[in-house]
């Protein structure tokens, strides 16, 4: 790595992903300094080589690049405010989760007081830092991501998403919705079976193929989405409200709770009740995208 790419680098957060973030880039061969609230958690990076700051001043000043990785954006704007003055004329990286309105917020406050910034997200678990499999996503300073694309990608994959400091955090927090819903209808299935008996692993070993198979709709289901044509091909949504409904009614029978299922069930009825029966089940995009106002 010629000189030019080995530039120091301080991380603020030291959970687990901000360790594996420290450690990957002290591993790329860059200089690395670290600061905690609770120290105790820098030994380990510390036997590696990796410098301790004595205070989060002294670790903003040991660096050009800063990455912040805390717990929400309440603890990154309580740390980068009393370090205003010493984060001036550098780069401020920062993947901790949080809105794309919090996003914005901190990018109008860091450039008003000079400071660079990119809003970063992190589409991988601590132990796959740094490995091919990670994704990182990015948003804000394009000047920012293009200087230090290298260092960025020692982490995982590291996409660009535009200049507004918001969408890489609204990109992250609609794939990790995805997510969580999926997990969650598993949990449900899982529930159902556990009220006989059956072992979640056997139940797991048949979901995840059905998953896998069912995948290869969402290209078709994007279409619905973006024509706003939802005419029903093979099954409508009268239909599938019928296997929703079976499928709450037996999770009640069984004892077991329907909160997902019932989701399900309130975004079908919605397109029902307003005379789209005979469309298709993507119609419920339009229960999401266009929720009834709360009383």
């Amino acid at each position: 790595m010629s000189e030019q790419h080995r530039i120091p680098v301080t991380v603020l957060g030291l959970g687990t992903m901000g360790r594996a973030i420290a450690d990957t880039i002290h591993r790329g061969g860059h200089p690395t300094t670290i600061w905690n609230r609770t120290a105790g958690r820098a030994d380990s990076l510390v036997a590696k080589g990796v410098a301790l700051a004595a205070d989060p001043v002294a670790a903003v000043e040991a660096s050009p690049v800063v990455v912040v990785c805390l717990l929400d954006d309440e603890s990154v704007r309580g740390t980068l405010t009393p370090l205003v003055d010493a984060l001036a004329g550098r780069l401020v990286v920062n993947v901790t989760t949080v809105t794309p309105k919090q996003a914005r917020q901190t990018s109008d406050w860091a450039v008003e007081h000079g400071i660079e910034y990119l809003d970063g997200a992190i589409m991988a678990t601590p132990e796959m830092i740094g490995l091919p499999v990670a994704s990182l996503l990015y948003s804000g300073s394009r000047a920012a991501f293009d200087t230090h694309r290298e260092l960025l990608e020692l982490l995982g994959g590291a996409r660009w998403f535009g200049t507004d400091a918001g969408l890489a955090s609204l990109y992250d927090l609609a794939l990790l919705g995805s997510m969580y819903s999926m997990f969650a209808g598993v949990a449900q299935g899982a529930a159902m079976l556990a009220s006989e008996g059956v072992p979640a692993a056997e139940f797991v070993a048949m979901a995840g193929p059905w998953i896998d198979a069912m995948l290869s709709a969402l290209p078709y289901h994007a279409e619905y989405y973006d024509s706003g044509d939802y005419t029903a091909e093979v099954q409508s949504l009268d239909f599938n409200k019928a296997a929703v409904d079976a499928i709450a009614e037996a999770a009640r029978d069984q004892g077991v709770g329907t909160d997902v299922v019932a989701a399900v069930q309130t975004l079908i009825d919605r397109q029902v009740a307003a005379g789209h029966g005979k469309d298709g089940f993507a119609r419920i995009f339009e229960s999401i995208r266009r929720p009834i106002p709360r009383a």
